[in-house]
């Protein structure tokens, strides 16, 4: 495993670790399952994305077409 440091601002960590406390878990632990995550469904979220706009203007590009 490879350690990456990272600096965040005093009032994110303090928000982390008051999360990490309510789930009970590490701050560590916590950061590690958000960079999971995002890391597993980038893919997803970009189809959404993308599935979003083109419906939510679907008559302006048939327009242009």
């Amino acid at each position: 495993m490879t350690d990456l440091a990272i600096s965040l601002p005093e009032e994110t960590v303090a928000t982390l670790r008051e999360k990490a406390l309510a789930y009970g878990v590490r701050a560590e632990d916590l950061m590690r399952a958000g960079i999971d995550r995002l890391l597993a469904s980038p893919e997803e979220d970009f189809e959404e994305a993308v599935d979003y706009v083109l419906e939510r203007n679907e008559e302006l590009y048939r327009r242009l077409a």
